[in-house]
Protein backbone atom coordinates (compact mmCIF):
# COMPACT_ATOMS: atom_id res chain seq x y z
CA UNK A 1 0.00 0.00 0.00
CA UNK A 2 1.55 3.09 -1.14
CA UNK A 3 2.24 6.21 1.34
CA UNK A 4 -0.42 8.15 0.05
CA UNK A 5 -3.20 5.27 0.40
CA UNK A 6 -1.94 4.66 3.99
CA UNK A 7 -2.53 8.90 4.66
CA UNK A 8 -5.94 8.73 3.20
CA UNK A 9 -7.04 5.80 5.75
CA UNK A 10 -5.75 7.30 8.68
CA UNK A 11 -8.04 8.60 11.60
CA UNK A 12 -8.08 12.19 12.66
CA UNK A 13 -7.76 12.26 16.14
CA UNK A 14 -8.68 15.83 17.84
CA UNK A 15 -8.46 16.69 21.71
CA UNK A 16 -12.17 18.08 22.16
CA UNK A 17 -13.03 20.97 24.94
CA UNK A 18 -15.81 20.02 26.56
CA UNK A 19 -16.06 23.05 29.45
CA UNK A 20 -15.44 26.38 30.29
CA UNK A 21 -15.20 29.30 27.58
CA UNK A 22 -13.65 27.28 24.80
CA UNK A 23 -15.65 24.47 25.36
CA UNK A 24 -16.60 22.51 22.00
CA UNK A 25 -13.21 23.54 20.42
CA UNK A 26 -10.88 20.73 19.14
CA UNK A 27 -7.56 20.76 19.29
CA UNK A 28 -5.30 18.44 16.44
CA UNK A 29 -3.55 15.59 17.97
CA UNK A 30 -0.40 15.05 16.07
CA UNK A 31 2.03 12.12 16.84
CA UNK A 32 4.44 13.12 19.48
CA UNK A 33 3.14 14.56 22.75
CA UNK A 34 0.44 17.58 23.68
CA UNK A 35 1.45 19.16 27.08
CA UNK A 36 -2.00 20.38 28.91
CA UNK A 37 -1.80 22.95 32.09
CA UNK A 38 -1.80 26.87 32.70
CA UNK A 39 1.18 27.86 31.59
CA UNK A 40 1.60 29.53 28.08
CA UNK A 41 4.19 27.06 26.96
CA UNK A 42 1.72 24.18 26.83
CA UNK A 43 0.50 22.92 23.59
CA UNK A 44 -3.42 23.48 25.14
CA UNK A 45 -3.20 26.31 27.84
CA UNK A 46 -6.22 26.26 30.62
CA UNK A 47 -6.90 30.40 31.44
CA UNK A 48 -9.55 31.86 33.25
CA UNK A 49 -12.12 30.08 35.48
CA UNK A 50 -11.36 26.64 34.91
CA UNK A 51 -7.52 26.84 36.03
CA UNK A 52 -8.66 26.50 39.42
CA UNK A 53 -7.46 23.02 39.91
CA UNK A 54 -5.04 23.10 36.56
CA UNK A 55 -1.19 22.73 37.62
CA UNK A 56 1.53 24.43 35.38
CA UNK A 57 2.25 21.37 33.38
CA UNK A 58 -0.51 19.14 34.61
CA UNK A 59 -0.47 16.54 31.87
CA UNK A 60 0.57 15.07 28.43
CA UNK A 61 -0.66 12.86 25.95
CA UNK A 62 1.23 10.71 23.78
CA UNK A 63 0.29 9.56 19.93
CA UNK A 64 2.28 7.02 17.73
CA UNK A 65 -0.18 6.64 15.03
CA UNK A 66 -3.54 5.01 16.29
CA UNK A 67 -1.66 4.60 19.64
CA UNK A 68 -2.24 6.63 22.06
CA UNK A 69 -1.73 7.38 26.61
CA UNK A 70 -2.20 9.53 29.03
CA UNK A 71 0.42 10.52 31.61
CA UNK A 72 -0.55 12.65 34.76
CA UNK A 73 2.60 14.85 35.40
CA UNK A 74 3.06 15.26 39.27
CA UNK A 75 -0.58 17.81 39.35
CA UNK A 76 -1.80 19.00 42.35
CA UNK A 77 -5.05 17.48 41.62
CA UNK A 78 -4.53 14.60 39.47
CA UNK A 79 -5.83 13.69 36.21
CA UNK A 80 -8.58 11.15 35.73
CA UNK A 81 -9.40 9.32 32.80
CA UNK A 82 -13.04 8.04 32.50
CA UNK A 83 -13.77 8.59 35.84
CA UNK A 84 -11.06 6.90 37.16
CA UNK A 85 -7.57 8.79 38.50
CA UNK A 86 -4.58 7.41 36.65
CA UNK A 87 -0.45 7.93 36.57
CA UNK A 88 0.17 6.43 33.23
CA UNK A 89 -2.64 5.02 31.40
CA UNK A 90 -3.63 3.86 27.29
CA UNK A 91 -6.06 5.59 26.00
CA UNK A 92 -8.50 4.17 23.95
CA UNK A 93 -11.26 6.71 22.44
CA UNK A 94 -13.30 7.77 22.71
CA UNK A 95 -12.34 8.80 26.50
CA UNK A 96 -13.21 11.50 28.68
CA UNK A 97 -9.39 13.40 30.45
CA UNK A 98 -10.47 15.66 33.32
CA UNK A 99 -7.72 17.83 34.82
CA UNK A 100 -8.71 17.61 38.93
CA UNK A 101 -11.49 15.45 39.79
CA UNK A 102 -13.61 18.72 39.63
CA UNK A 103 -11.51 20.43 36.78
CA UNK A 104 -12.15 21.02 32.91
CA UNK A 105 -12.40 17.89 30.98
CA UNK A 106 -11.18 16.92 27.18
CA UNK A 107 -12.67 14.10 25.04
CA UNK A 108 -10.47 12.28 22.82
CA UNK A 109 -11.82 11.77 19.68
CA UNK A 110 -11.68 10.27 16.37
CA UNK A 111 -12.76 11.21 13.08
CA UNK A 112 -12.43 9.92 9.60
CA UNK A 113 -11.27 11.91 6.97
CA UNK A 114 -10.66 12.25 3.33
CA UNK A 115 -7.27 12.03 1.45
CA UNK A 116 -7.63 16.65 1.18
CA UNK A 117 -8.25 17.06 4.57
CA UNK A 118 -5.29 14.98 6.03
CA UNK A 119 -2.29 16.31 3.64
CA UNK A 120 -3.20 19.58 6.16
CA UNK A 121 -2.25 19.66 9.94
CA UNK A 122 -4.57 22.00 12.22
CA UNK A 123 -3.14 23.81 14.51
CA UNK A 124 -4.03 26.54 16.93
CA UNK A 125 -1.61 28.67 18.46
CA UNK A 126 -1.95 30.63 22.16
CA UNK A 127 -2.18 33.75 19.83
CA UNK A 128 -5.58 32.40 18.47
CA UNK A 129 -7.25 30.91 21.10
CA UNK A 130 -6.43 34.18 23.72
CA UNK A 131 -9.06 36.55 23.74
CA UNK A 132 -8.75 40.36 22.13
CA UNK A 133 -8.28 42.68 24.85
CA UNK A 134 -9.95 46.21 23.42
CA UNK A 135 -7.26 49.20 23.21
CA UNK A 136 -10.09 51.17 24.79
CA UNK A 137 -12.19 51.44 27.66
CA UNK A 138 -13.82 47.65 27.92
CA UNK A 139 -17.17 49.05 26.81
CA UNK A 140 -19.97 46.31 25.30
CA UNK A 141 -18.85 47.19 21.49
CA UNK A 142 -15.27 46.64 22.01
CA UNK A 143 -15.64 43.10 23.67
CA UNK A 144 -18.00 42.18 21.04
CA UNK A 145 -15.58 43.70 18.47
CA UNK A 146 -12.82 41.36 19.89
CA UNK A 147 -14.99 38.33 19.63
CA UNK A 148 -15.55 38.85 16.27
CA UNK A 149 -11.72 38.80 15.82
CA UNK A 150 -10.63 35.78 17.17
CA UNK A 151 -13.75 33.89 15.52
CA UNK A 152 -12.15 35.02 12.29
CA UNK A 153 -8.37 33.99 13.08
CA UNK A 154 -9.76 30.48 14.07
CA UNK A 155 -11.42 30.48 11.20
CA UNK A 156 -8.45 31.48 9.11
CA UNK A 157 -6.74 28.33 11.29
CA UNK A 158 -9.00 25.70 10.34
CA UNK A 159 -11.59 26.14 12.88
CA UNK A 160 -14.69 26.64 12.62
CA UNK A 161 -17.87 26.65 14.39
CA UNK A 162 -16.83 28.04 17.39
CA UNK A 163 -19.20 31.48 17.43
CA UNK A 164 -21.64 30.47 19.76
CA UNK A 165 -18.95 29.63 22.52
CA UNK A 166 -16.99 32.53 21.94
CA UNK A 167 -20.19 34.38 22.20
CA UNK A 168 -21.02 32.93 25.51
CA UNK A 169 -17.36 33.81 26.71
CA UNK A 170 -18.14 37.42 25.67
CA UNK A 171 -21.43 37.69 27.63
CA UNK A 172 -19.31 36.28 30.39
CA UNK A 173 -17.11 38.56 30.07
CA UNK A 174 -19.40 41.70 29.94
CA UNK A 175 -21.05 40.65 32.63
CA UNK A 176 -18.70 40.62 34.69
CA UNK A 177 -17.16 44.05 33.30
CA UNK A 178 -20.94 45.44 34.10
CA UNK A 179 -20.58 43.72 37.90
CA UNK A 180 -17.12 46.01 38.20
CA UNK A 181 -18.55 48.84 36.96
CA UNK A 182 -21.83 48.90 39.26
CA UNK A 183 -19.16 48.20 42.35
CA UNK A 184 -17.50 51.35 41.16
CA UNK A 185 -20.66 53.33 40.60
CA UNK A 186 -22.02 51.85 43.87
CA UNK A 187 -19.23 52.94 46.10
CA UNK A 188 -19.27 56.65 43.90
CA UNK A 189 -22.78 56.28 45.38
CA UNK A 190 -22.05 55.65 49.13
CA UNK A 191 -19.15 58.11 48.80
CA UNK A 192 -21.82 60.74 47.61
CA UNK A 193 -24.99 59.42 50.16
CA UNK A 194 -22.08 59.98 52.83
CA UNK A 195 -21.31 62.91 52.00
CA UNK A 196 -24.54 64.40 51.34
CA UNK A 197 -26.14 63.00 54.76
CA UNK A 198 -23.09 64.67 56.32
CA UNK A 199 -24.02 67.96 54.94
CA UNK A 200 -27.28 67.15 55.81
CA UNK A 201 -26.53 66.83 59.57
CA UNK A 202 -24.78 69.67 59.76
CA UNK A 203 -27.37 71.68 58.07
CA UNK A 204 -29.92 70.62 60.30
CA UNK A 205 -28.18 71.16 63.14
CA UNK A 206 -27.30 74.79 62.09
CA UNK A 207 -31.17 75.23 61.55
CA UNK A 208 -32.04 74.06 65.07
CA UNK A 209 -29.01 75.78 66.68
CA UNK A 210 -31.00 79.19 64.57
CA UNK A 211 -34.48 78.00 65.62
CA UNK A 212 -33.59 77.79 69.47
CA UNK A 213 -32.11 81.38 69.25
CA UNK A 214 -35.38 82.56 67.49
CA UNK A 215 -37.58 80.74 70.15
CA UNK A 216 -35.20 82.72 72.91
CA UNK A 217 -35.96 85.68 71.16
CA UNK A 218 -39.93 85.02 71.13
CA UNK A 219 -39.81 84.02 74.75
CA UNK A 220 -38.23 87.13 75.60
CA UNK A 221 -40.58 89.21 73.73
CA UNK A 222 -43.60 87.39 75.42
CA UNK A 223 -42.14 88.36 79.04
CA UNK A 224 -42.07 91.85 77.53
CA UNK A 225 -45.76 92.04 76.88
CA UNK A 226 -46.81 90.49 79.67
CA UNK A 227 -45.88 93.71 81.66
CA UNK A 228 -46.23 96.17 79.08
CA UNK A 229 -48.98 98.63 79.33
CA UNK A 230 -47.59 101.55 77.38
CA UNK A 231 -47.41 102.38 73.78
CA UNK A 232 -44.07 100.47 73.38
CA UNK A 233 -46.56 97.34 73.31
CA UNK A 234 -47.46 97.56 69.54
CA UNK A 235 -43.71 97.27 68.90
CA UNK A 236 -43.12 94.77 70.79
CA UNK A 237 -45.55 92.92 68.84
CA UNK A 238 -44.75 93.88 65.83
CA UNK A 239 -41.13 92.69 66.28
CA UNK A 240 -43.23 89.43 67.69
CA UNK A 241 -44.88 88.54 64.49
CA UNK A 242 -41.55 89.23 62.54
CA UNK A 243 -39.87 86.70 64.90
CA UNK A 244 -42.57 83.87 64.39
CA UNK A 245 -42.90 84.41 60.63
CA UNK A 246 -38.75 83.68 60.48
CA UNK A 247 -39.56 80.50 62.99
CA UNK A 248 -42.28 78.90 60.80
CA UNK A 249 -40.38 79.61 57.64
CA UNK A 250 -37.83 77.75 59.19
CA UNK A 251 -40.54 75.08 60.49
CA UNK A 252 -41.37 74.15 56.75
CA UNK A 253 -37.58 73.87 55.43
CA UNK A 254 -37.65 70.29 54.18
CA UNK A 255 -34.51 69.58 56.31
CA UNK A 256 -35.78 70.92 59.83
CA UNK A 257 -38.77 68.41 59.08
CA UNK A 258 -36.31 65.77 57.86
CA UNK A 259 -34.39 66.41 61.03
CA UNK A 260 -37.49 65.94 63.03
CA UNK A 261 -37.78 69.18 63.97
CA UNK A 262 -37.85 70.29 67.99
CA UNK A 263 -41.22 70.62 68.57
CA UNK A 264 -41.01 72.48 72.03
CA UNK A 265 -43.43 72.50 75.15
CA UNK A 266 -44.82 70.62 77.19
CA UNK A 267 -48.01 68.43 76.23
CA UNK A 268 -50.75 71.06 77.30
CA UNK A 269 -48.76 73.75 74.92
CA UNK A 270 -48.53 71.03 72.09
CA UNK A 271 -52.28 70.29 72.24
CA UNK A 272 -53.24 73.83 72.31
CA UNK A 273 -50.88 74.35 69.21
CA UNK A 274 -52.77 71.33 67.33
CA UNK A 275 -56.36 72.60 68.45
CA UNK A 276 -55.25 76.59 66.83
CA UNK A 277 -55.44 74.90 64.07
CA UNK A 278 -58.29 72.96 63.39
CA UNK A 279 -60.03 76.58 64.73
CA UNK A 280 -58.25 78.39 62.07
CA UNK A 281 -56.13 80.29 65.09
CA UNK A 282 -53.06 79.09 64.73
CA UNK A 283 -49.63 80.78 65.86
CA UNK A 284 -46.43 80.33 66.32
CA UNK A 285 -46.46 81.48 69.73
CA UNK A 286 -49.10 81.42 72.54
CA UNK A 287 -48.89 83.73 75.19
CA UNK A 288 -47.82 82.46 78.02
CA UNK A 289 -50.36 83.98 80.40
CA UNK A 290 -52.75 82.06 78.25
CA UNK A 291 -50.95 78.81 78.67
CA UNK A 292 -50.67 79.08 82.66
CA UNK A 293 -54.89 80.23 82.86
CA UNK A 294 -55.56 76.94 80.66
CA UNK A 295 -53.32 74.94 83.31
CA UNK A 296 -54.92 76.60 86.17
CA UNK A 297 -58.28 75.61 85.00
CA UNK A 298 -57.22 71.96 84.07
CA UNK A 299 -56.29 71.67 87.98
CA UNK A 300 -59.30 73.28 89.08
CA UNK A 301 -60.98 70.88 86.55
CA UNK A 302 -59.35 68.04 88.05
CA UNK A 303 -59.82 69.10 91.65
CA UNK A 304 -63.06 70.79 92.80
CA UNK A 305 -64.78 70.85 89.57
CA UNK A 306 -63.65 66.83 89.29
CA UNK A 307 -67.01 65.92 90.40
CA UNK A 308 -68.95 67.94 87.31
CA UNK A 309 -66.24 67.08 84.55
CA UNK A 310 -66.08 63.24 85.68
CA UNK A 311 -69.74 63.31 85.00
CA UNK A 312 -69.93 64.76 82.10
CA UNK A 313 -67.32 62.30 80.57
CA UNK A 314 -69.10 59.59 82.38
CA UNK A 315 -72.54 59.34 82.74
CA UNK A 316 -73.24 61.59 79.70
CA UNK A 317 -70.80 60.67 77.80
CA UNK A 318 -73.86 59.70 75.11
CA UNK A 319 -74.95 63.39 75.74
CA UNK A 320 -71.64 64.37 74.63
CA UNK A 321 -71.50 62.42 71.99
CA UNK A 322 -75.32 63.63 70.47
CA UNK A 323 -73.70 67.48 70.69
CA UNK A 324 -70.54 66.37 68.63
CA UNK A 325 -72.91 64.57 65.65
CA UNK A 326 -75.19 67.91 65.39
CA UNK A 327 -71.77 70.46 65.69
CA UNK A 328 -70.78 67.83 62.72
CA UNK A 329 -73.49 68.49 60.90
CA UNK A 330 -73.75 72.21 61.43
CA UNK A 331 -70.03 72.42 59.86
CA UNK A 332 -68.41 73.04 63.50
CA UNK A 333 -65.78 71.84 65.41
CA UNK A 334 -67.09 69.04 67.03
CA UNK A 335 -64.83 69.74 70.32
CA UNK A 336 -67.06 72.97 71.12
CA UNK A 337 -69.56 69.98 72.37
CA UNK A 338 -67.37 70.63 75.54
CA UNK A 339 -68.70 74.30 76.00
CA UNK A 340 -71.41 72.45 78.39
CA UNK A 341 -69.17 71.42 81.01
CA UNK A 342 -68.21 74.97 81.62
CA UNK A 343 -71.53 76.25 80.93
CA UNK A 344 -73.99 73.44 83.00
CA UNK A 345 -71.75 70.02 83.45
CA UNK A 346 -74.73 68.63 81.89
CA UNK A 347 -76.81 68.98 84.81
CA UNK A 348 -80.73 69.84 86.03
CA UNK A 349 -79.28 72.42 88.13
CA UNK A 350 -81.24 75.58 89.38
CA UNK A 351 -81.41 78.49 86.90
CA UNK A 352 -78.31 80.78 87.01
CA UNK A 353 -78.15 84.59 88.65
CA UNK A 354 -78.97 85.84 84.75
CA UNK A 355 -81.64 83.08 84.51
CA UNK A 356 -79.87 81.26 82.39
CA UNK A 357 -81.09 77.18 81.85
CA UNK A 358 -80.05 74.29 79.94
CA UNK A 359 -77.06 72.30 78.75
CA UNK A 360 -76.01 76.04 77.10
CA UNK A 361 -76.92 78.30 79.98
CA UNK A 362 -79.52 80.40 77.68
CA UNK A 363 -81.40 83.16 79.16
CA UNK A 364 -85.29 83.41 78.20
CA UNK A 365 -84.88 86.12 75.38
CA UNK A 366 -81.77 83.98 74.18
CA UNK A 367 -83.52 80.90 73.72
CA UNK A 368 -86.72 83.14 72.04
CA UNK A 369 -84.17 84.73 70.15
CA UNK A 370 -82.94 81.50 68.52
CA UNK A 371 -86.39 80.07 68.29
CA UNK A 372 -86.86 77.80 71.22
CA UNK A 373 -90.07 77.92 72.90
CA UNK A 374 -89.58 78.98 76.45
CA UNK A 375 -92.97 79.49 78.30
CA UNK A 376 -94.71 78.39 81.20
CA UNK A 377 -95.32 75.27 79.90
CA UNK A 378 -92.26 74.02 77.67
CA UNK A 379 -88.76 74.96 78.06
CA UNK A 380 -86.98 74.14 74.96
CA UNK A 381 -83.44 75.42 76.49
CA UNK A 382 -83.76 71.96 78.51
CA UNK A 383 -84.26 69.79 75.54
CA UNK A 384 -80.83 68.03 74.80
CA UNK A 385 -81.04 68.03 71.10
CA UNK A 386 -83.32 71.74 70.11
CA UNK A 387 -80.84 73.83 72.13
CA UNK A 388 -78.06 72.38 70.84
CA UNK A 389 -79.40 73.25 67.30
CA UNK A 390 -80.15 76.72 69.07
CA UNK A 391 -76.17 76.62 70.29
CA UNK A 392 -74.96 76.32 66.35
CA UNK A 393 -76.77 79.05 65.24
CA UNK A 394 -75.93 81.14 67.90
CA UNK A 395 -72.00 80.54 67.12
CA UNK A 396 -72.54 80.52 63.52
CA UNK A 397 -73.66 83.86 63.88
CA UNK A 398 -70.98 84.72 66.09
CA UNK A 399 -68.54 83.67 64.16
CA UNK A 400 -69.74 85.32 60.99
CA UNK A 401 -69.80 88.09 62.73
CA UNK A 402 -66.06 88.52 63.52
CA UNK A 403 -65.49 87.72 60.13
CA UNK A 404 -62.25 86.03 59.06
CA UNK A 405 -59.04 85.04 60.43
CA UNK A 406 -59.30 83.61 64.61
CA UNK A 407 -63.40 84.09 64.77
CA UNK A 408 -64.11 81.09 66.53
CA UNK A 409 -61.95 82.68 69.38
CA UNK A 410 -63.40 85.50 69.20
CA UNK A 411 -66.54 83.67 68.84
CA UNK A 412 -65.76 82.17 72.07
CA UNK A 413 -65.14 85.44 73.80
CA UNK A 414 -68.65 86.80 73.08
CA UNK A 415 -70.21 83.36 73.62
CA UNK A 416 -70.30 83.90 77.75
CA UNK A 417 -70.35 88.27 78.01
CA UNK A 418 -72.11 88.62 74.01
CA UNK A 419 -70.40 89.49 71.31
CA UNK A 420 -71.74 93.84 71.66
CA UNK A 421 -69.80 93.94 74.80
CA UNK A 422 -66.99 92.30 73.03
CA UNK A 423 -67.19 94.42 70.21
CA UNK A 424 -67.39 97.89 72.21
CA UNK A 425 -64.16 96.65 74.67
CA UNK A 426 -62.05 96.03 71.28
CA UNK A 427 -63.27 98.96 69.56
CA UNK A 428 -62.48 101.18 73.05
CA UNK A 429 -58.71 99.86 72.51
CA UNK A 430 -57.99 99.12 69.01
CA UNK A 431 -58.54 101.02 66.03
CA UNK A 432 -56.94 99.16 63.60
CA UNK A 433 -59.81 96.96 62.32
CA UNK A 434 -57.57 94.33 60.83
CA UNK A 435 -56.25 93.88 64.60
CA UNK A 436 -60.02 93.69 65.70
CA UNK A 437 -60.34 90.39 63.88
CA UNK A 438 -56.95 89.50 65.46
CA UNK A 439 -57.65 87.44 69.29
CA UNK A 440 -54.42 86.98 69.92
CA UNK A 441 -52.90 90.59 69.30
CA UNK A 442 -56.68 91.35 71.45
CA UNK A 443 -55.71 89.11 74.07
CA UNK A 444 -51.73 90.50 74.37
CA UNK A 445 -52.90 94.11 74.23
CA UNK A 446 -55.52 93.31 76.95
CA UNK A 447 -58.59 94.70 74.80
CA UNK A 448 -60.60 92.10 76.01
CA UNK A 449 -62.98 91.99 78.92
CA UNK A 450 -61.89 90.44 82.06
CA UNK A 451 -64.45 87.88 82.17
CA UNK A 452 -63.55 87.01 78.37
CA UNK A 453 -60.43 86.63 79.01
CA UNK A 454 -60.80 83.92 81.81
CA UNK A 455 -63.94 82.37 80.13
CA UNK A 456 -62.00 81.39 76.88
CA UNK A 457 -58.98 79.22 78.52
CA UNK A 458 -61.48 77.73 81.02
CA UNK A 459 -62.98 76.33 77.90
CA UNK A 460 -59.78 75.27 76.07
CA UNK A 461 -59.11 73.23 79.86
CA UNK A 462 -62.61 71.36 79.26
CA UNK A 463 -61.59 70.68 75.36
CA UNK A 464 -58.11 69.34 76.18
CA UNK A 465 -59.41 67.22 79.33
CA UNK A 466 -62.18 65.92 76.77
CA UNK A 467 -59.78 65.32 74.15
CA UNK A 468 -57.34 63.09 76.78
CA UNK A 469 -59.63 61.94 79.41
CA UNK A 470 -57.14 59.55 80.20
CA UNK A 471 -53.68 62.17 80.27
CA UNK A 472 -55.57 64.77 82.44
CA UNK A 473 -56.57 61.49 85.07
CA UNK A 474 -60.02 61.19 84.05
Amino acid sequence: MSQQTKTEQRAKAWLLSRSGPLAGTRFPMRDGVTRIGRAPDNDVVVSGADAATVSLYHAQISRDGESCSVRDRHSTNGTWLNGERITNAEVTPPAIIQLGNQGPEFALVWEESDGASLDRTVEISASVLAPVVPTTSETHESLLAAAVIRARRMRDHGVGGQTMTIMRGVVEQALRHSRRRLRIVGYSLLLALVTVTSLGIWKITVLNREKRAIDAQIHDLETKLQNSTGPDTGRLISRLDDYQDQAETLERSLLFRLGGGNEGGDFVTRELRSLMAEFGAESYSIPPDFIERVNHYIEQDQGSERPNVAHVLGEAKEQIETIRTILREEQLPPDLAYIPIVESALTDGPASAAGAVGPWQFTAPTGRALGLRVDGQVDERKDLVKSTHAACKYLRDLILDFGAGSSVMLALAAYDSGAAKVKQAVMNTVRDPIQQRNFWYLYRVRALPHETREYVPKVFAAILIGRNPRHFGF
